[in-house]
């Protein structure tokens, strides 16, 4: 059982990296950045942070009281539903790379298609586009 949940919490964790969070230390420092970085103890990279003239950072994860996510994280099951109305069966989620793998051969992340070529991928892009355009109003 403490695999599954280690796991679970890793998973959850990666869905961090590449967003915009807050960290708050234990001696209620705040930090904003960009989350480029994670380990297993919580050592943190930070890039670009805010209001600190700071480029990047390595926070001690002994040190790491909270970390907030500071914007939406993407929705992949609402696009992978989507994609499952136009290739019925064939789609799937796979959170453990962060993608959604259309028809075993086109790979789509949250940046877009990523792997996947000819009509089929075409198609898939033109959804990924929409659903793109609907999400940022």
């Amino acid at each position: 059982m403490a695999a599954v949940v280690t796991r679970k919490f890793g998973e959850e964790t990666l869905q961090f990296l590449g967003k915009k969070v807050s960290i708050e230390t234990s001696d209620q420092r705040v930090y904003n950045g960009t989350l480029t970085g994670i380990d297993e103890r919580l050592d943190i990279v930070l890039d670009n942070v805010e209001g600190h003239g700071i480029l990047k950072m390595i926070l001690n994860g002994t040190f790491v009281k909270e970390i907030r996510l500071m914007e939406k994280p993407f929705d992949f099951k609402a696009l992978a539903d989507r994609l499952s109305r136009v290739f019925p069966g064939l789609v799937k989620i796979r959170e453990d790379v962060g993608a959604i793998i259309v028809m075993d051969k086109i790979k789509v992340t949250q940046a877009g298609i990523e792997e996947g070529s000819g009509l089929a991928a075409d198609r898939v892009r033109a959804v990924y586009d929409e659903f793109i355009r609907e999400t940022k109003k």
